[in-house]
């Protein structure tokens, strides 16, 4: 009798296969999940004197403060030109493939492009600074677009729209925000609506909601005008929410700007947002139907740079906490700050093969940082000195290269 084993290990290297291939289409904020963590192995632990070594750089981006989303075979990355927002697609060394007009850009203040692509089976979703929702092809054609700022009559606030679509199954997310729907969910294949969230009557913000799974519910969790909410992403119902600026009353600011993804671990949640806001750790109900707050933290208060949660440790800036435009790490399960650390001004921070990424907004700086719960631990660093105005893209890491914008400008680093 034959053995079948060859035949089963065959079927199971193929089915692990399609599952890995399945989940390596989609490419998005912040990498794997939006938490700011890339899957990398055996990059280097110390940098050169000067930095690590300088792979490609491109320019005529367009300005923007959005990130790189890089591919198994390109990089996207937006842009404002003129009055236009504009994805540009590059091979991996370098070279530029197309050039697409998405939408109209926002020009009221801080003009950059905001929106990191999200790249799904194929597809890149957008979202411009004045609304204008799109799909684009990989070969730079416009699939669909639609302003759904203007559909649902919403505004935006005054530094313009800064989203990156959530996809979810076969639907890309939105949140308009103001008195017709809250968020909503597009078709992939033909912008066609899918559901809408009940309007809880407030502006939009600057946060990228993240997609999580718990009590066998995918849910998003965002934060709106004074809500943070949980939307069930099968059917768009809201599964509970909770009044911040209640609870943030006694720092005595009422401001909103939100603009931090929240961070997600094992039925816990951090939201956490800068201009002197509480920063709180919730936990979910046994059926996902409801959250209750664990800790606060009112000295802890990321504005753009987002946070990074490793073992135990949330890493991250104040902005306005005091001290101010200080890194801090916070202890996950106490939320008591661990310690605080100057080093130049706040910024973005994100994590790979345990070693932590810093890149400060004001000059440019670039640090690669040994996790510790007891101090700030700066292995190596050099300077970014090309390109125009903040420094708040935040990096990317893919297949052993780090990559850094600012304004215009493209820079990819070798790192492995």
């Amino acid at each position: 009798m034959k053995s079948i084993f060859p035949k089963l290990f065959l079927s199971l290297l193929f089915c692990t296969a399609s599952v890995s291939i399945i989940y390596s289409q989609l490419y998005e904020w912040r990498g794997p999940g939006r938490t700011g963590i890339y899957n990398e192995t055996g990059l280097l632990k110390k940098w050169p004197d000067g930095g690590p070594g300088l792979l490609w750089e491109a320019d005529k981006m367009g300005d923007g403060y959005s990130s790189a989303t890089v591919t198994d075979d390109a990089v996207y990355i937006t842009g404002r030109k003129d009055s236009s927002d504009v994805l540009t697609a590059l091979t991996l060394d370098g070279k530029t493939k197309w050039t697409t007009v998405y939408g109209k850009a926002w020009m009221a203040n801080h003009t950059g492009s905001r929106c990191t692509p999200t790249y799904y089976n194929g597809n890149i979703f957008l979202i411009s600074g004045s609304g204008d929702i799109v799909c684009v092809g990989s070969d730079g054609k416009l699939k669909w677009s639609k302003n759904h700022y203007a559909i649902y009559e919403s505004t935006p606030l005054m530094f313009g729209i800064s989203e990156s679509p959530l996809v979810v199954d076969n639907m890309v997310i939105a949140s308009p925000g103001g008195k017709k729907a809250s968020l909503v969910a597009f078709n992939i294949s033909d912008g066609k609506v899918v559901w809408e969230v009940e309007p809880v009557d407030q502006t939009p913000q600057y946060v990228n909601p993240k997609l999580i799974e718990y009590a066998g519910k995918k849910m998003i969790i965002t934060v709106m005008g004074t809500n943070i909410l949980a939307v069930n992403a099968k059917d768009g119902k809201i599964l509970w929410k909770i009044n911040y600026p209640e609870i943030n009353a006694a720092t005595g600011r009422v401001m909103k700007n939100h603009a931090i993804t929240p961070t997600y671990r094992d039925g816990y949640i951090l939201i956490a947002n800068g201009y002197n806001w509480v920063s709180l750790k919730l936990k979910l109900s046994k059926d996902g139907n409801s959250a209750e707050v664990v800790w606060e933290n009112r000295n802890f208060d990321p504005q753009l740079g987002g946070v990074v949660l490793l073992g135990d440790n949330i890493y991250g800036t104040n902005h306005m906490s005091k001290p101010v435009n200080i890194w801090v790490c916070v202890d996950w399960n106490s939320g008591k700050t661990l310690w605080t650390s100057k080093w130049y001004s706040q910024g973005s921070v994100i994590s790979a093969d345990g070693m932590l990424y810093l890149y400060e907004e004001k000059s440019g700086h670039v640090a690669l940082v040994k996790p510790d719960s007891s101090k700030l631990d700066i292995v190596s660093e050099f300077q970014i000195k090309k390109g125009e105005g903040p420094f708040w893209a935040h990096p990317v890491i893919s297949k052993g290269r780090l990559y850094i914008r600012h304004g215009d400008m493209l820079m990819v680093y070798l790192i492995k």
